[in-house]
């Protein structure tokens, strides 16, 4: 058995573990070591590649930032223009055989004029209630939030029903307080203004300009910036990297192949559940039975042939180097899809070149073709899309069809017609896949967080904070980032503990300084 000592050691080589990570090496003040059970890093922000040589995410990513150090260091990774595309967002929501642009209740100018009147007049009602309403009087839950915001009519065709089938909970089930930049709250005035005039509304969001790597997908991104740490701090994949037990008393982690490592502090970027397992953490487990999270289903479709253009008009334009963002959204139940995502359009490196030659699997009606093995290989050219499943105890999902109905929904909402060439799929399903602001979730984290931090560990990251309004990839990131410097100064964890401030517009942004000591 060998063991290793260092001062910090981090669990996990996804956004949030690689941000610790690339702190600690650049402040130079502790020895620290981290690990991942899988052999390429990136975790939930990895990706994945097909036998056919098309790539899919784990779920639609995007990047865009709240904060400077997080674009100094994935630039220092990817430091080339030519190693990025850059998109313009342009996103609909498919509702009774149409598409509205997004978000849906900014744009009601579009719906026939009997609903726009209907959704006009709750909208009004809400707004006046609220003119009356105690500043006290909080929403005791997110469907109470979006009656508020949206009224009835709103919340009855889209708000209810879409956010059931994204976070696979009923909204009365989900607080209130992760809403901030995620969800948007109409402007009535101007609302009104647009319904008469017909007019739709501009763009909205955060990342309504993004980038994305033109090679290796999202996971491209945190496999190059992997690469910039010292090899010798890093264990990743197998048994070398993957933790078989965390002894919290001892401040030991077990490996599986049996090396103990020594640490005096622990980031932790595994799920919350999973780490009180790990400890054997029987107090910590019962503090983590409120916690609700669900499961996301990632199918691909690589089709051969030009995107068509009956996606083109109706969804998005494409510009040489600003692609509208190929990401639509799916209320209705005549697909099993929430989000479909164009992923061929984020980069033409997504998907084979056209010269490669590839049988066709199926046609998406899900006929045979008329030949198929090496006599049916033909070239592209090909695009693909990407599609996202949720699945909870509440929404469950048959996985045994799950690709079928995709197909059958692909067709029924006109992304595919029903003779296109299927030439490559792929599902994975991801056990923990959105951390749900429940309605207990505050309270359940109020305890557990602290409960770790008595016994050494900072439970960092999508799952290990479980706080789904700083889960992108950097607020991930930044939340390793301060969390080691918290560990090595006593530094203030502003994105785990101020998400409001974060996503806000007052939240200028500032850089990090050098630290002069180790916190004991």
């Amino acid at each position: 058995m060998s063991e290793i000592n260092v001062d910090v050691l981090v669990i996990g080589a996804g956004p949030t573990g690689l941000g610790a990570a690339k702190r600690l090496q650049q402040t130079n003040l502790a020895s620290w070591l981290i690990v991942d059970s899988n052999e390429t890093p990136g975790g939930l922000a990895s990706t994945d590649v097909t036998p056919e040589g098309f790539l899919y995410d784990v779920g639609g990513h995007v990047i865009f930032s709240h904060y400077k150090y997080f674009d100094d260091c994935i630039n220092e990774a990817l430091p080339q223009e030519s190693d990025w595309y850059t998109h313009q967002r342009v996103s609909y929501v498919r509702f009774q055989g149409g598409w509205v642009p997004y978000p849906f209740q900014n744009n009601i100018a579009v719906l026939d004029p009997e609903e726009r009147a209907r959704c006009l007049e709750d909208l009004v009602d809400a707004a006046l209630e609220a003119r009356v309403r105690a500043a006290a009087d909080k929403p005791r839950n997110f469907d109470e939030w979006n009656i508020r915001n949206v009224g009835n009519r709103l919340n009855e065709i889209f708000m209810r029903p879409y956010n059931f089938k994204v976070w696979a909970v009923p909204t009365t089930k989900m607080n209130a307080t992760w809403v901030g930049e995620r969800v948007a709250a109409p402007n009535v005035k101007l609302l009104v203004r647009n319904a008469v005039l017909g007019k739709v509304a501009g763009g909205w969001g955060p990342n309504s300009t993004f980038r994305f790597p033109a090679h290796g997908g999202t996971g491209g991104i945190w496999t190059a910036l992997a690469g910039t740490l010292e090899a010798g701090r890093t264990r990743f994949g197998g048994e070398r990297g993957t933790v078989a037990r965390v002894d919290a008393e001892g401040r030991k982690v077990h490996l599986k192949d049996g090396t103990v490592v020594k640490y005096g502090s622990l980031i932790s970027t595994m799920a919350l559940d999973q780490l009180a397992e790990a400890m054997g953490d029987t107090k910590l487990q019962q503090m983590c039975k409120p916690l609700f999270y669900s499961s996301t289903n990632v199918v691909g479709v690589g089709i051969r042939g030009e995107r068509p253009e009956r996606i083109g008009d109706k969804c998005w334009t494409l510009f040489l180097t600003k692609a509208g963002r190929p990401q639509l959204y799916f209320v209705e139940d005549n697909c099993p899809f929430y989000r479909a995502t164009i992923f061929s359009n984020y980069s033409p490196n997504n998907q084979p070149g056209p010269d490669v030659e590839l049988a066709t699997q199926q046609l998406a009606n899900g006929e045979k073709p008329a030949t198929d093995g090496k006599a049916g290989k033909k070239p592209g050219p090909y695009w693909s899309v990407m599609l996202e499943v949720s699945e909870s105890a509440y929404k469950p999902v048959r996985h045994e069809t799950l690709l079928a109905d995709c197909l059958r929904g692909l067709v029924a909402t006109e992304l595919l017609a029903p003779g296109d060439e299927i030439v490559s799929s792929y599902v994975r399903r991801f056990e923990h896949g959105y951390p749900t602001p429940s309605v207990e979730r505050d309270g359940a984290l109020a305890e557990a967080l602290p409960h770790l931090r008595d016994k050494g560990i900072l439970s960092r990251g999508r799952f290990g904070g479980w706080k789904y309004e700083v889960g992108n990839q950097d607020h991930s990131f930044m939340q390793g980032v301060e969390a080691v410097d918290n560990v090595v100064s006593g530094g203030i964890e502003l994105t785990l503990n101020s998400p409001d401030f974060v996503n806000s517009r007052s939240n200028t942004e500032r850089r990090l300084a050098h630290f002069g000591g180790l916190r004991n």
